[in-house]
């Protein structure tokens, strides 16, 4: 028995888990349904897949809003997971589903998918025959994985850094890299029985002034980390970041670097997408302009010619959307889409130049760390602030640069930290701003650039 059996038979003796039938499993994904892959849709479409958000605590109120995303045309059904599950907290989402079933009130924020299984999930997923993407935010996803992909879902998204920088204190950053190398591995396994199983990475961090060569290495990191586990279809991502320009020079080099990283790794074979977020940061209240802010970021997901979209409902401002709400927007995101029909983009060459120069001299910094394995080469970088998210929460992130927005509203860098900005990109970025305010003015431009959708 391979270790990595071994490891995977520990993980799935949990005592939150019914009998996990390997053999069973595999037979399932050798002869599921071509229409239950995503990189089946990504090879076959020809328009962008459009993708909510969703997830309810119970089987019932998460197939009824199935039922509403099926009516409003959605590409991609959602999974999102509650948080009790994210931190490894079974035992907590056992007794908040058992508690939301008996008294028909939401006590998770999400579907508890370890604690129904994957014998009942399998019944919805394949009941809908539509691509189910797993959202989730979880450091250690082993056994989630496990059970999603037993129940019918092969999109899986996530990573070591983006599931832990934007939403962990103190998890160990080392743990996370192995427990996801092992994600990585089992679903390369899968990914031999029929089409591939797709890994997608976070875009949108803090989704709080993360400047795109931050987003953008991040993306290309994670993304070799998957690819050299035998992962062949992948995708990277990133949020619309509030300057349409920025937008469209971000998807134009995270694409071509993508391309070059992965064949430098021998890895050119592998398919790899681009996802689009829709507006991820503070929501107006005033519900039209929330939807001329949807309606924007769809346009914008034209021009950068993303593979997917996800998208964003009205009602993010004041709580939870209704599915009634989210189908709406799937519906309107459709419309849009089919009127635009693709959109030319043109890209700022200076901009472009100068972003590019930024992620190869980070990445090149972290190639160079002394350790002997990528993991770990990354791993060193974010300790030593060569990788650096603005407002992020956890320990080892250094925090110490420094972003604002300038006056075309393009996110900048006007203090690096330990981040390895060339020289004459650093310049070409503070030229950009106006650094003769005092500190003061400075943060309230900063506090001001957060909620700038509001």
């Amino acid at each position: 028995m391979s270790l990595l059996q071994e490891e995977r038979e520990i993980i799935l003796s949990n005592e939150y888990v019914d009998t996990f039938d390997f053999a069973e499993v595999e037979e399932f994904v050798k002869n599921a349904s071509k229409d239950l892959f995503i990189s089946h849709h990504f090879k076959n479409a020809n328009k962008m897949l459009v993708q909510p958000r969703g997830g309810f605590p119970t089987y019932e109120k998460q197939f009824a809003l199935y039922e509403f995303f099926e009516k409003a045309n959605v590409d991609v059904l959602p999974l999102t997971i509650d948080s009790n599950t994210r931190l490894n907290d079974y035992a907590t989402s056992e007794k908040m589903l058992r508690l939301s079933e008996e008294n028909d009130v939401d006590m998770l924020n999400g579907y508890p998918l370890v604690n129904h299984g994957y014998r009942t999930t399998r019944k919805m997923i394949t009941h809908f025959n539509k691509p189910v993407s797993l959202r989730h935010g979880t450091p250690d996803a082993r056994l989630l994985i496990e059970q999603a992909i037993a129940s019918g879902i092969f999109e899986i998204e996530g990573g070591p850094i983006t599931y832990l920088l934007p939403y962990s204190k103190n998890f160990p950053l080392d743990k996370a890299f192995l427990y996801w190398k092992y994600v990585e591995r089992v679903c390369a396994n899968y990914s031999e029985l029929n089409e591939p199983i797709n890994r997608e990475s976070f875009g949108p961090l803090t989704a709080t002034l993360v400047p795109p060569s931050i987003t953008i290495v991040i993306q290309l990191l994670e993304m070799l980390l998957s690819l050299q586990e035998g992962v062949k279809s992948f995708s990277v991502s990133f949020s619309q970041q509030g300057s349409m320009v920025q937008d469209i020079v971000t998807g134009a080099v995270i694409k071509k670097l993508a391309k070059h990283y992965a064949q430098e790794i021998g890895c050119g074979d592998a398919a790899i997408h681009l996802v689009y977020h829709q507006w991820m940061g503070a929501f107006p209240t005033n519900r039209e302009y929330a939807d001329q802010l949807i309606n924007m970021s769809t346009v914008i997901a034209s021009m950068v010619g993303a593979d997917k979209i996800i998208t964003k409902t009205c009602e993010e401002a004041i709580g939870i959307p209704t599915k009634e709400a989210n189908a709406k927007t799937v519906a309107n995101t459709q419309y849009t889409l089919r009127i635009l029909n693709g959109l030319p983009s043109v890209v700022d060459e200076e901009e472009e130049e100068i972003l590019t120069l930024e992620v190869k001299a980070i990445m090149e910094a972290v190639f160079n760390d002394s350790a002997d394995t990528l993991w770990r080469k990354v791993f060193n970088s974010i300790k030593n602030g060569i990788i650096d998210v603005p407002f992020s929460p956890h320990i080892i992130n250094h925090n110490e640069m420094i972003t604002i927005r300038d006056a075309g509203k393009n996110i900048r860098i006007i203090n690096r930290g330990n981040v390895p900005i060339p020289e004459r990109c650093y310049d070409f970025e503070k030229s950009k701003c106006d650094l003769s305010k005092d500190t003061t003015s400075i943060v309230n431009d900063i506090v001001h650039d957060i909620g700038i959708m509001q």
